[in-house]
């Protein structure tokens, strides 16, 4: 079938990997376009067998207990997100010549002529920040928008669904990259490169080309991080559109086709008439909520896309303005006894825990979780002279407390080997005893959540759930 356009899907014989949100928008939305689909997944719980009987209902069959063997007939293999690309069904599918694609790339062939430009984003993090900083600064500029794709609703949905838009803000993680061969956005931006989910691709060079085909075909900008050079490598590495530009972001001073801070003012030298000379001011540091580097980073890439589509300076900084992070993105909780505390649950990374504790000092630490793989001496080298104390919880703790001692061993560490619901809170009682008025205890683990809570957001929870019992017994 190729990775060009299908004309029609009737009577196409489409195979979806996985029971899942992106994996249930695909096959409702193929059946509906006269496919005959096939779900399967490993899975056989009440949930998965609830699911299924819904979908047969709507004529899609399902095989649950079974995500291995290719159904007799496929033409063409959709996937969730996660599915590994040595999964044996993709085996059998290489075997048999069929194509393997993912949800983004059915959004992509499903779109109509009139279909809103993608303005796109990707890196290891950052992303879910930026592209909502870039829907509402879209929306400042009075343009129709979402922020679809690795966040809110499937993008299959929004591309079949009546709502017409001027532009989306489409959020992509390596793994749907890496499934979408025919993508060509209007603009795009890979914020940073560090490693992560090295499982899932096998090496850091695999990864990062995955994040890389974000660039391809793009026609107006292509968007890079000056910090970080290997974001620059893959656009040159990318074959774009006649007329498309590299443009850097920078929390220094801009070069040309770059934006930057001077002053604590964000400012433009790309998108304006003599950029050799002239900067356009765009919004002040202290519209960026909240105004750590990192995150001012994330809004000048916002930025520099809104831009790229059109967008007046005051829609960048009524934007940011307006602008809101989500939970558990370097969330202020409570001040207790002069000590502040801030929940970066979703700091699953080192790469993540990095930008966080780079925005505080002094820090007492609470790290730790499943490192993924994960290394932590250079993090840890970077971060030590930022350290009050470390309380370390969860399964890889070690890890990180052998980095601390090779690297840091004068910072105080409490290692805390329970992983009982009060793990937590015993967590945040420790931090409270090494912190001192005007310090900052983090909650920034560097490593995932499944070892001890359901996600990050439960993680979070717990976090600031102790540090209201602490404020309450010190009131």
């Amino acid at each position: 079938m190729g990775s060009g356009q299908v004309t029609s899907w009737q009577g196409k014989n489409i195979t979806v990997a996985g029971l899942g949100v992106s994996g249930i928008s695909a096959a409702r939305a193929l059946a509906g376009l006269g496919a005959s689909v096939t779900v399967v997944d490993g899975g056989d719980s009440e949930g998965h067998r609830a699911r299924a009987a819904e979908l047969g209902e709507l004529g899609i069959s399902v095989r649950l207990a079974d995500a291995e063997t290719l159904p007799q007939g496929t033409d063409l293999v959709v996937t969730s997100p996660g599915w590994k690309p040595d999964s044996p069904l993709f085996a059998a599918a290489a075997a048999a010549g069929v194509e393997v694609v993912g949800d983004v790339e059915i959004a992509w062939q499903l779109r109509g002529p009139d279909a809103a430009p993608w303005l796109a984003i990707t890196g290891t993090n950052g992303k879910t920040t930026t592209t909502q900083m870039l829907a509402s600064i879209l929306k400042a500029a009075g343009l129709k928008t979402a922020a679809v794709g690795n966040i809110g609703t499937p993008i299959i949905d929004v591309v079949l669904g009546e709502e017409k838009y001027d532009v989306l803000a489409v959020e992509l993680s390596s793994y749907q990259l890496h499934w979408a061969p025919s993508l060509r956005a209007h603009s795009a931006a890979v914020l940073n490169l560090a490693p992560d989910h090295l499982d899932w691709h096998g090496s850091m060079e695999a990864y990062a080309a995955d994040k890389g085909r974000i660039y391809e075909g793009n026609t107006v900008a292509c968007v890079y991080n000056v910090a970080d050079p290997a974001t620059e490598a893959l656009v040159v590495e990318a074959d774009v559109e006649e007329g498309c530009r590299a443009i850097g972001f920078t929390l220094g001073a801009p070069g040309p086709s770059m934006l930057g801070v001077v002053d604590g003012i964000l400012v433009d030298r790309a998108f304006v008439e003599n950029r050799q000379k002239n900067a356009q001011e765009l919004a002040e540091v202290k519209d960026v909520n909240p105004p750590a580097p990192h995150n001012i980073a994330n809004a000048l890439a916002a930025a520099a896309l809104a831009r790229a589509f059109g967008v007046a300076p005051r829609a960048v900084r009524d934007g940011l303005r307006n602008f809101r992070p989500d939970a558990h993105r370097v969330a202020y909780v409570d001040e207790v006894a002069g000590v502040t505390y801030i929940d970066d649950s979703k700091a699953t990374n080192t790469h993540a825990a990095e930008a966080s504790l780079a925005a505080f000092e002094p820090v007492v630490w609470i790290a730790g979780g499943l490192a993924k793989g994960a290394t932590f001496d250079e993090l840890v080298q970077k971060s030590a002279k930022q350290l009050r104390g470390v309380v370390l919880i969860g399964a890889d703790r070690a890890l990180i407390a052998e980095a601390l001692a090779r690297h840091a061993p004068e910072v105080p560490v409490v290692d805390l080997e329970r992983t009982d619901t009060g793990a937590m809170l015993a967590a945040v009682r420790e931090a409270a005893r090494f912190a001192e008025p005007g310090d900052t205890v983090l909650l920034a683990p560097a490593c995932a959540s499944m070892d001890m809570f359901a996600n990050y957001n439960k993680r979070g929870d717990a976090f600031a759930d102790a540090v209201r019992e602490l404020a309450a017994e010190s009131a």
